[in-house]
């Protein structure tokens, strides 16, 4: 029997490659093709954990219900409590005029 040339086994195997669109490597060369064609483990994931239900977004379903929540209401009333004693978050400024930075000495 008559060995077939490399370079026939090379042309055979580029032209396999292009006909059922696979990538030509004849240099083993790593190219990560195992995990680019691996499932995503995403979708599983967000599948196999329940969805997180808390009181705001049940609230914020059903507006109609008069629901209220009383965390938002606690920290709405922390927020204005503070803003009694001069703690609150200081203003933003409208001009260059009454920014925080012209107003140091140089």
């Amino acid at each position: 029997m008559a060995s077939i040339a490399a370079s026939r086994i090379a042309a055979l195997n580029r032209l396999r490659c292009n006909i059922f669109q696979t990538s030509y490597n004849p240099e083993s060369i790593r190219t990560g093709a195992k995990y680019l064609r691996a499932r995503l483990k995403g979708p599983s994931l967000i599948n196999y954990y329940p969805q997180e239900i808390n009181m705001s977004t049940f609230i914020k379903g059903f507006p109609d219900e008069g629901l209220v929540d009383l965390d938002e209401e606690q920290r709405l009333q922390d927020i204005i409590d503070k803003k009694k004693r001069g703690k609150g978050t200081p203003r933003k400024a409208r001009t260059p005029q009454e920014s925080r930075r012209n107003k140091k000495r140089r």
